[in-house]
């Protein structure tokens, strides 16, 4: 497999790849050859052959495609993570990453010098949205949610989701991260900032957030502790 498509990932600049899981199949095995034992093992380790694949694929992917921006054999590559399960190279390199994955779509965002977090949400509205919220939303949120129009509400919902889940993500913290300790803006898709960070009242200056959806119900957020001027989009199906 060989990238051959000139793409240069200049600074200042997110990449974000769309893997269509169904698309992708029929070349699985070409993407388990990227993939180590270590992989192997946690992909065998799922009870239904869907799940394996998507672990293959996604795995593979990340494999392929950071060959690719470093410039290294894909089975060289190795990895660690984080307390929190957050993969990073095992290696020094100024090139940071990061992954998602819901329904029939894979997201992997690369990005030079910032610490990154991405989210992809497949749209669902069989769910008590203020239940979740009441969890997981910041008091300001979730009194943003009640003033939407109820035919609008699972779209702000996930709006706030992938943004807070992308930012908890690049921060490399966990669900024990206190959730309602900072907000997000919910009502567009193109203005999306931090509100509040209360830990530090300074840090959501140092944020940038991005909501994209490339695909029917589908809804992602990239969060990137840095000036970043331009995300670009690729789908991995066509490469």
């Amino acid at each position: 497999m060989l990238l051959q498509t000139p793409i240069e990932l200049t600074p200042k600049t997110i990449h974000t790849w769309v893997v269509n899981v169904n698309y992708v199949t029929p070349i699985i095995e070409n993407l388990k050859h990227l993939i180590d034992m270590d992989e192997k093992q946690k992909a065998s380790k799922f009870r239904f052959k869907k799940d394996q694949n998507i672990f293959i694929i996604a795995r593979g992917a990340l494999r392929f495609l950071s060959a690719f921006y470093l410039n290294m054999d894909a089975k060289e590559i190795e990895f660690k993570y984080g307390e929190y399960g957050k993969p990073e190279y095992n290696f020094d390199s100024d090139l940071k990453f990061n992954i998602s994955h819901s329904g029939e779509i894979i997201v992997l965002s690369f990005v030079k010098n910032f610490e990154i977090g991405v989210d992809i949400e497949k749209i669902k509205d069989n769910f008590d949205v203020f239940e979740i919220a009441s969890n997981f939303f910041s008091t300001l949120e979730i009194e943003t949610l009640k003033k939407v129009p109820k035919e609008k509400q699972v779209e702000y919902f996930y709006r706030c989701w992938t943004r807070k889940e992308s930012f908890i993500k690049a921060k490399s913290v966990g669900l024990s991260f206190p959730l309602d300790s900072f907000s997000v803006c919910i009502h567009s898709d193109k203005k999306t900032e931090l509100l509040e960070t209360k830990w530090d009242a300074a840090e959501k200056h140092q944020w940038k957030l991005f909501t994209f959806s490339r695909q029917p119900d589908y809804l992602g957020a990239i969060s990137i502790k840095g000036n970043i001027k331009t995300v670009e989009y690729f789908n991995f199906n066509d490469y």
